[in-house]
This record gives structure tokens, C-alpha cells and sequence, in this order.
């Protein structure tokens, strides 16, 4: 009787840690939300809606080489063999880097000028991701916050190493340039305490940093994370040293998985993401835009050479994903490509793609696309702009066109493979429990990534992150409502009523405005600046 007892007792606790152990297992693989957007992109992409406009309209951000950056006609010659030469004019780019606002940011002019662009362009956009996460970035302080962050090139140091002579490097010149600095900053200037870290994988940075906040998400180490990446073209030697190793397209496009192929067409930009655990965001009732569901990473290893793309290993981390996600490759319908458009690199990718969807339909077949035909290869941050355009997509149920196909790769045996490419914006293809996708980045020095996203079908979730049923009653039930806005001054403060009074008039005319959110947004989720200006109105009037 006393052993049957003792049996028992041990088999209960063994339930109990078997429970637990399962639990640890779940909380590793736990999907994480995305929660928040901000954007830098070719094409004027100053917000995600600006950058959704672009992809689903098919526009071509590629332009010539802004003349304030350096003077291309000095650099240009369309002969590739020509030392010291760039033989294209174009490339994607964006606006305003020269511009940076140094007093919301608390930096003195003296640090601004030995301050990387890619530094400020990046704590700009984790401010508008914030916001766009209806998170006060000011009740962040002090919190366990991650901030990952991808970023490789030098630009800017190299320009200034450039000019100065020795006696005029200062205090501030290692500061300004160090890539170490890029997420520390964000973190000083926020009062993050969680992981901070900046990741260089080339070409697969920004993805790697939103494969690495999930991990510390999943572990616990992060409440919320802050992932992405920045890339900026400041001067000319990198697109020299590219030119002679004849990576570069002639036109500056890329002309993904074309026959004209001939190189990549270099872009510059900056994406941010904010992520928290799923059932975190759901209990904090953010906007869930979409749902990681895993990821994978690995290196290339032994291959044609250090930079040469390897297709088994492309393969490896795409499966290591899917089983990561818990999912099947049957479930995938789109898949977000690096896609860089070279004649070397499409085939092996879309033989790597092959090989793990062999089991889709012809009748039914895998999309495939890349960002990067509309604005070029961000490099360090290519990732984040193909993750966050797989997000939209799977937001709006639609997988924009990919341009610049006119005749197939003739090296890929198209036939043979389950799988297609929309040269317009099309549905969401129908036949899937979800709506699921791929999103592929690989870096010139072998390191693969590869991140599952899915759509969130919750139809309860709501866009406030922390109001009871009681105050909404209580708001019901009040025909007025409060508008505020604020600024660190008076010109910023002007700026912002106008940016408002356009985004207004736009969300009025297509229906979209509720003004519980509107008010609930500008007062609770918004820092407040002294300089202010607020609005009382009757909610019929919005």
C-alpha cells in the first residue's frame, strides 16, 4: 500500500514536470507580433502606407545619384573595365539625410557633425515605429526593451577619414561611426535595458537582427524589441569596388530572375519592426500587423568560393524555418526572394526553392517576388524592406507585382518548377487555411537567414494598448472627444498640424476613422512636448 502511494506521489510529480517542460518547449517556439512599423525607403517611402502605395501601384524608385552625395559624372564611365570608375548613374535612394532634427534627439550640433547619417536616419524611424505601435516611446524608460539593429557599411567614415587630417579627428569621430554605437544610442537615448546589439552579416543584417530579437523574446531576455536595419550610399568607393568586381547591373535595376539580368542595382534605406510576444500583444491589445512564426539561420560553409550563393544550404535554412514555425511547406503561398537579380545567384535560389515546395501545384503554385525590383538592394537592410513588405502584403491580402520581367532566366527550368511570378498586384490566392509567407535573406559572406510570417486572425484584436471596457462605456456615452498634438518647437509643431490635417483628410474620405481612436491615440500614446496644441470636437463631425 506504501509503494503504491510513493508510486503515485512520483508519477504526479513527474506530470507536473513533464507540464513544465512542455511549457518551456511551447514558450521557445512562442509567435512573436509585429506591432509596429516605421520606414525610409526609395520613392519618397516616408511611412507604411507610403511604401504599400508604392508596392501596390508598381512604381520604379530607381533614380540617378543625388548630386549632393558625390558628383557621379566624376565617378561614371559605362566601360566596367575602367579603373576608379562606377559604370552605373542610378540606384535607389532617399531623401533628406542631411537633414536631422539634433535638439529632439538631445545631441549638440558639435556631435551631429562626426554623427554617421545612418545613425540619425535610424533613431528617427525607431521613434515613428514606436509611435506607429501606439507605444509612448517615453514609458519605455527603463524598461526590458531589445534593440537589433543590422547594419555593414562605412560610408560616412571614410568620407570624413577622408578630409580631415590627423589633427582634426576629435573626441567625437569614433563615437559618430562606430556600428556598436547605431543600437547603443537608440537604447541611451530611450533608456532601453534589455539586449542591445549591433549585427553585421552583410546583405542579411536586418534579418538576422529580427531573427535574433525573436530569440530574445522567446527566452524572456526582452519585454518588446526594436529590429532593423539602415543603409546609406554616402560616397564612392564601395560602388567602385563593385564596379571592378563587376557586381553591379548597368541601369542600377534589379532585374530579378530576368533574362537580362546582369548584376544588382545598389539602394539605400532604413526599416524598423516592433515585436513583442504574441500572447503579450493580444493581452496589451495592440495592432497586430502580422505574426512571426519562426526562423532559422546558417552559414553556407564550404562553397564555389567565400561569396558564391550555396544552394543546399539556401534549402537547409528554409526547411529549419518551416519546422521552426511548426508548419508545413504545403502551407506557404508567397515567398518574399533575396532576389538580387545576378545571373549566377537567381538560378541557384529558385532551384533552392524548388527543392523544399516540390509538393506545391501547378495549379496552385508558390508565388515568389523581391522588393528589390521596385527599390534596388538595401544591402544591410534588404531584409527588413522584403519583411516588411511581406507583412503589408499579408495585411492587405494582396502580393504586389514584381517588375522588370520580360523574359524569363533561361538557366532555370521554369517548367519543371510549381511555382510563379506576378508582373501586377494580385489577391491573395485562395485554397490556404492562412495566409503564410517566406522571407528570404542571404549575405555576400555566406550567412542565411530565412523568417516565417503569417497572418493574425483574431477579429477582436484592438488598436488600444490599455483601456477597460468601463472607460470605452464612459467615452460611448460622451458626444466630445479631445485631439492633441506637441513638439519640441514651434516649426515642428506646424509641420505636424499640417502632416495630420493631410493623413485626416485621407482617412475621412475612405471611412477609416474612428474618433475614440483618434483621441485615445494622440493624449495616451504620444510623449508630450511643450510646445502644444489641442482640439475638443463632437465625434459626428469625424
Amino acid at each position: 500500500m506504501a509503494l503504491n502511494i510513493i508510486m503515485k506521489e512520483l508519477i504526479q510529480k513527474a506530470l507536473v514536470e513533464i507540464k513544465s517542460l512542455r511549457s518551456q518547449l511551447n514558450e521557445l517556439k512562442e509567435p512573436v507580433a509585429i506591432i509596429g512599423i516605421g520606414c525610409r525607403f526609395p520613392g519618397i517611402c516616408y511611412t507604411p502606407d507610403d511604401f504599400w502605395q508604392l508596392l501596390s501601384e508598381g512604381v520604379d524608385a530607381i533614380s540617378e545619384v543625388p548630386g549632393y552625395r558625390f558628383p557621379i559624372d566624376d565617378y561614371y564611365d559605362p566601360d566596367p573595365d575602367v579603373p576608379g570608375k562606377i559604370y552605373t548613374r542610378n540606384g535607389g535612394f532617399i531623401g533628406e539625410v542631411d537633414c536631422f532634427d539634433n535638439d529632439f534627439f538631445e545631441l549638440t550640433p558639435r556631435e551631429v557633425l562626426s554623427l554617421d547619417p545612418q545613425q540619425r536616419v535610424l533613431m528617427e524611424v525607431t521613434w515613428e515605429a514606436l509611435e506607429h505601435a501606439n507605444i509612448n516611446p517615453d514609458a519605455l524608460y527603463n524598461s526590458q526593451t531589445g534593440v537589433f539593429i543590422g547594419m555593414s557599411s562605412y560610408d560616412f567614415m571614410m568620407k570624413q577619414a577622408g578630409s580631415f587630417y590627423p589633427k582634426d579627428i576629435d573626441a567625437y569621430f569614433t563615437l559618430g561611426n562606430a556600428h556598436c554605437v547605431a543600437s547603443g544610442r537608440i537604447a541611451y537615448f530611450l533608456g532601453l535595458t534589455g539586449p542591445c546589439m549591433t549585427v553585421d552579416t552583410a546583405c542579411s543584417s536586418s534579418l538576422m537582427a529580427v531573427h535574433l530579437a525573436c530569440q530574445s523574446l522567446r527566452s524572456k531576455e526582452s519585454q518588446v524589441a526594436i529590429a532593423g536595419g539602415v543603409n546609406l550610399i554616402l560616397s564612392p568607393e564601395v560602388s567602385i569596388n563593385f564596379s571592378r568586381a563587376k557586381m553591379l547591373s548597368k541601369d542600377g535595376r534589379c532585374k530579378t530572375f530576368d533574362n537580362s539580368a546582369d548584376g544588382y542595382g545598389r539602394g539605400e534605406g532604413c526599416g524598423v519592426i516592433v515585436l513583442k510576444r504574441l500572447n503579450d500583444a493580444i493581452a496589451d491589445k495592440n495592432n497586430i500587423i502580422a505574426v512571426i512564426r519562426g526562423s532559422a539561420t546558417n552559414q553556407d560553409g564550404p562553397s564555389g568560393g567565400i561569396t558564391v550563393p550555396n544552394g543546399p544550404a539556401q534549402q537547409n535554412v528554409i526547411k529549419n524555418a518551416i519546422e521552426n514555425a511548426g508548419i508545413t511547406a504545403d502551407e506557404i503561398s508567397y515567398i518574399e526572394a533575396h532576389g538580387t537579380g545576378t545571373s549566377l545567384g537567381d538560378p541557384i535560389e529558385i532551384r533552392a526553392l524548388s527543392h523544399v515546395f516540390k509538393n506545391h501545384k501547378q495549379s496552385n503554385p508558390l508565388i515568389v517576388g523581391s522588393v528589390k525590383t521596385n527599390i534596388g538592394h538595401l544591402e544591410a537592410a534588404s531584409g527588413i524592406s522584403g519583411l516588411i513588405k511581406a507583412a503589408l502584403s499579408i495585411y492587405h491580402h494582396k502580393i504586389p507585382g514584381h517588375l522588370h520581367i520580360q523574359s524569363l532566366n533561361h538557366y532555370i527550368q521554369w517548367q519543371d518548377i510549381p511555382l510563379t511570378i506576378p508582373t501586377q498586384t494580385c489577391d491573395w490566392p485562395s485554397g490556404y487555411k492562412k495566409r503564410i509567407a517566406g522571407v528570404s535573406s542571404f549575405g555576400f559572406s555566406g550567412s542565411n537567414v530565412h523568417i516565417i510570417i503569417e497572418e493574425f486572425s483574431d477579429d477582436n484584436n484592438a488598436q488600444k494598448s490599455d483601456i477597460t471596457p468601463e472607460i470605452v462605456s464612459s467615452e460611448k456615452k460622451n458626444q466630445y472627444a479631445i485631439f492633441t498634438l506637441s513638439a519640441k518647437n514651434e516649426s515642428a509643431l506646424n509641420a505636424l498640424r499640417k502632416q495630420y490635417a493631410t493623413y485626416l483628410i485621407r482617412l475621412k474620405n475612405n471611412q477609416h476613422l474612428d474618433p475614440e481612436d483618434l483621441s485615445y491615440t494622440s493624449t495616451v500614446c504620444r510623449s508630450h512636448f511643450q510646445n502644444r496644441l489641442s482640439v475638443i470636437y463632437e465625434k459626428w463631425m469625424i
